[in-house]
């Protein structure tokens, strides 16, 4: 029995039309987008603006030029900050972020003399909105914040962050790795600037695909990182300056894209709500099992709401890797462990260096998966 508890990571298994939609593509067009006028470049072209519109649609945005893709969502987030955060600059993030934001901050911070505020959340990794309030500064320019930890699943009060920054004229970037395709993102509800994404968690696509989308105002603020041939305006020495060719230079991963279109149908069909029904019914079995065991520490909050199907736990009898270890080995049951690329967040809750064992459940998960993972759990550390 093998059962895949690490969706925070990358869902598995993808749907069938997934697989099929990327080897259909491979083995009858092949050809690259924008790069030619016979049938099959014209034809994945098609395909590549027919996911841009897929996009638009999940995320309630309404310009599909302005929705870029690029190898994931952390590729995505270094082009959005490393292509508007200027010297003198002040940036707020908090102490809840994956290394794909503070990685890149850090960097800035160096290299810029970036002014940067990371707001410490409470211990169940929430922001709390009145500290934010005052953490802002009279050159605060850019907030970046995740919708979601990647560890504990607390979901962030973004719409209030975003109608704060929407009125004192701040830019706002989303990172929407944990929830998109989970619950509900929609751009003109956060009131954001951009909104970074990746294909292989929520969305159900392959690994290798993201992107983000962004307004006509950020896009003038926001440098290309990287040019090169778009397959437009190839006579020009200079970048082209119009979406998405701006952010798009060299061949695009379109099988993957091809792959992200065929998930967002498939959410589409099946239902986002009922998605995050299902997901929302299994952590609360899960959670719930969990929190029932003497032996076990459970870090974040403690019911099944405002949060995503990550949950992080410790225990006061083993270390945490080796019951990931024997779960695996000996009941086929794949979670992660370690500090998950997000130092400061495990710092937030108390688990740092240790870091903690994570379970995230997917929608193609069951109720015999969970139960059958507790009941392994329990024979482990009994």
């Amino acid at each position: 029995m093998n059962i895949y508890l690490d969706n925070a990571a990358t869902t598995y298994p993808k749907p069938e039309t997934v697989i099929n939609s990327m080897c259909n593509y491979m083995s009858n067009l092949g050809a690259s987008p924008g790069r030619g006028s016979y049938f099959s470049a014209l034809e994945s072209s098609r395909l590549v603006y027919e996911c841009r519109e897929s996009l638009c649609d999940i995320f309630n945005f309404n310009k599909a030029e302005n929705v870029i893709f690029t190898s994931n969502v952390t590729n995505a987030l270094n082009i959005l900050l490393k292509g508007f955060i200027k010297p003198g600059y002040h940036v707020i993030t908090t102490s809840m972020e994956h290394n794909s934001v503070l990685r890149p901050l850090f960097d800035l911070k160096d290299s810029l003399n970036l002014d940067l505020d990371i707001i410490q959340c409470d211990s169940n990794g929430l922001l709390d909105i009145e500290k934010f309030k005052n953490t802002i500064k009279d050159n605060t320019k850019l907030v970046v914040m995740t919708h979601s930890s990647n560890i504990i699943g607390t979901v962030e009060p973004l719409e209030e962050v975003g109608a704060i920054c929407k009125r004192l004229g701040i830019d706002f970037i989303v990172d929407c790795a944990q929830t998109a395709g989970i619950t509900n993102v929609d751009f003109n509800r956060l009131n954001c600037s951009a909104l970074a994404f990746t294909g292989h968690k929520g969305l159900l696509g392959p690994q290798g695909i993201g992107g983000f989308l962004l307004t006509d105002e950020f896009n003038k603020k926001c440098n290309s990182l990287i040019l090169g041939g778009t397959g437009s305006l190839s006579s020009e020495p200079t970048q082209p300056d119009f979406l998405p060719d701006k952010f798009e230079s060299g061949t695009l991963n379109t099988p993957g894209i091809v792959g992200l279109n065929a998930g967002l149908k498939f959410i589409k069909e099946v239902g986002l709500s009922s998605i995050e029904e299902k997901e929302q019914y299994l952590t609360h079995i899960l959670l719930s099992g969990l929190l029932n065991m003497d032996k076990v520490k459970v870090y974040g909050l403690s019911n099944s709401k405002d949060r995503t199907s990550a949950i992080s736990v410790n225990f006061t009898n083993m270390d945490s890797s080796e019951v990931s270890f024997m779960l695996d080995s000996t009941y086929g049951i794949m979670t992660r462990t370690g500090l998950h690329c997000a130092p400061l967040a495990h710092k937030t809750i108390g688990t740092y260096p240790i870091g903690t064992l994570r379970f995230s459940v997917g929608y193609f998960n069951d109720e015999k998966d969970i139960y059958y993972t507790l009941d392994s759990l329990n024979k482990i550390i009994k």
